[in-house]
């Protein structure tokens, strides 16, 4: 049955430096679908979409969770938005200028950009944002540390000083994923980058409806009119974002067939990821189309625990490869073979120039010797392993239950404690012991612009201090990873991308567990739906 808050709302070579190619080959499906804001037509209805997870948070530094993500560009606006070569270029930012020696760059901002509020937007605002936002995010921490100052010139200007050479500034200031930079009101954003806010004041296209939001259930979002795109057409993430619908209501229909059941009647309008067992069923309905809203595909991540035992023990998470099988995995799900890629262990995905298996180990098969042999050498006893399961993912849910049998039979103690995505993204920065409320494993989902490579992969980052759930510890992955984006050779480039791989298939911050693609589904009536990996609705219209 349809949760009430529904009915209601129903009746919601530089290029290569930051992506190294990845997700420019993704995004560069989105640039030639992209037609000038002239050229729109005038906006349009409502438009109800079910994404992967309903929003139950508002802050996106304090949380990497995608649907954070997702709401933070209809109300935000970046500094830098990447196209779809996977070029940074400039969003709020006018003017970008570089000194000679490339030690200090100038930014100065777009006329006419004001918050939802009415107040402008300044450089004391953009200077704020980038702060706080580099207390968490793993690529802003690389720039904070390659900053010398960050100075507010006037009310348009600011200026980042370099204290080393750091080639990837405006890269790295067009972050759309994990912890996305987005701008802010100074006021907001001179909140503890520790503690999250709830005022969802920003610049983007559409403005947040705080008086009608439900968490977990419903999130509604109004055209901004005061908002001014730029003049070029809108292009991967970057370009004129012009809002044609006058409405967006994101709803929270958790069960895959009661959601497709409603996009065949259409009191929705999108789905980002109908489960595999109703795409059949969506395909025979001539008022549906099914699109690659991320052609290149997500990975599953297996995130242990390094801070409690078994898991702060290598050989502990060694023995994990060898219960892992990802073809299996992606079977459990369902996924159409066509959609699966059966192996992959590289931590930056296949199909992108920088995949990798140095050292590749297990994920092909299962290994109950190995494993075994593995956990007697961590001195497992037998201690219970809380494995955090999002039931109300479905992808989610699958590999878990999947994977936890395979624990089972490999003779660990499983506990698999079932919660939503929403809860669990809270529960999983609990860092006590599992008998206080702690936990061993958890599995998300995540794209190609998740993974990309040495420098924004949040969960590969392994600082020992101040990384994300999970909190591996290996100073020598830290070195390989700086190694990687300070070196400008590209052939020494690319032989340290092999060390990285080798070494984080020793250390583990995370085990892949299958990489495969999705469809998205949406009522043949709406247009203007391109495949830019993250849900955006910006040039959309509905008839």
């Amino acid at each position: 049955m349809m949760p009430p808050a529904i009915r209601k709302g129903i009746m919601a070579d530089r290029r290569t430096s930051i992506l190294a190619g990845a997700a420019a080959a993704v995004l560069a499906f989105s640039g030639a679908m992209a037609p000038a804001a002239a050229q729109q037509p005038a906006p349009s209805g409502t438009l109800r979409v079910v994404l992967a997870n309903p929003l139950a948070s508002l802050d996106p530094v304090v949380s990497t969770a995608a649907f954070i993500r997702n709401h933070g560009f209809l109300v935000y606006d970046q500094l830098f938005g990447l196209d779809s070569q996977g070029e940074a270029r400039p969003q709020m930012v006018d003017r970008h200028e570089v000194s000679a020696d490339g030690m200090t760059h100038r930014f100065t901002l777009r006329d006419g950009l004001a918050f939802h509020d009415g107040q402008p937007v300044r450089a004391a605002d953009a200077v704020a944002s980038i702060r706080r936002w580099s207390q968490r995010d793993i690529a802003g921490r690389a720039l904070a540390a390659a900053t010398a100052a960050m100075e507010v010139v006037d009310d348009k200007t600011f200026t980042i000083r370099l204290s080393r050479p750091f080639g990837l500034v405006t890269e790295v200031l067009a972050r759309p994923t994990a912890s996305a930079l987005f701008v802010m009101p100074e006021r907001i954003a001179s909140t503890p980058a520790n503690v999250a806010f709830t005022d969802p004041t920003g610049s983007g296209p559409f403005i947040f409806r705080q008086q009608e939001y439900l968490p977990g259930e419903r999130a509604v979002y109004l055209r901004n009119p005061a908002y001014r795109p730029r003049s070029e057409p809108a292009d991967g993430l970057a370009g004129g974002k012009v809002a044609l619908l006058e409405r967006i209501e994101w709803l929270g229909i958790n069960d895959p067939a009661t959601a497709a059941a409603a996009l065949q009647s259409g009191e929705i309008d999108f789905i980002e990821q109908p489960t595999p067992d109703v795409l059949p069923l969506l395909a025979r309905n001539r008022n549906i189309r099914t699109f690659q809203l991320d052609p290149i595909g997500s990975m599953v991540w297996l995130r242990p625990n390094h801070t409690q035992p078994p898991f702060n023990n290598p050989a502990a998470r060694r023995a994990l490869l060898h219960l892992v099988n990802q073809q299996e995995n992606l079977q459990a799900v369902g996924v159409a073979p066509a959609e699966q890629v059966p192996y992959c262990p590289a931590y930056f995905l296949c199909g992108t120039p920088l995949e990798s298996n140095a050292g590749a180990e297990g994920l092909r098969e299962i290994n109950l010797e190995r494993a075994r042999a593995l956990l007697r050498e961590a001195g497992y006893n037998g201690e219970r392993v809380v494995f955090l399961n999002a039931t109300d993912s479905p992808v989610n849910n699958a590999v878990t239950l999947t994977m936890a049998e395979n624990m089972r039979r490999a003779g660990l103690n499983m506990d698999v404690v079932a919660m939503d995505w929403a809860t669990l993204s809270q529960r999983r920065n609990r860092r006590e012991p599992v008998e206080q409320g702690g936990w061993n494993l958890f599995v998300t989902v995540a794209n190609v612009l998740d993974a990309q490579n040495p420098l924004v992969n949040v969960y590969l980052g392994s600082p020992c201090q101040g990384g994300p759930a999970g909190w591996p510890c290996d100073e020598e992955l830290e070195r390989l990873r700086r190694a990687w984006w300070e070196e400008a050779d590209p052939a020494k480039r690319r032989q340290i991308l092999d060390q990285v791989q080798a070494r984080a298939t020793e250390s583990l911050p995370y085990i892949n567990g299958g990489q495969f693609r999705r469809l998205a589904a949406h009522r043949t009536n709406i247009e203007g739906l391109r495949p830019t990996i993250i849900p955006v609705f910006w040039g959309v219209t509905k008839r």
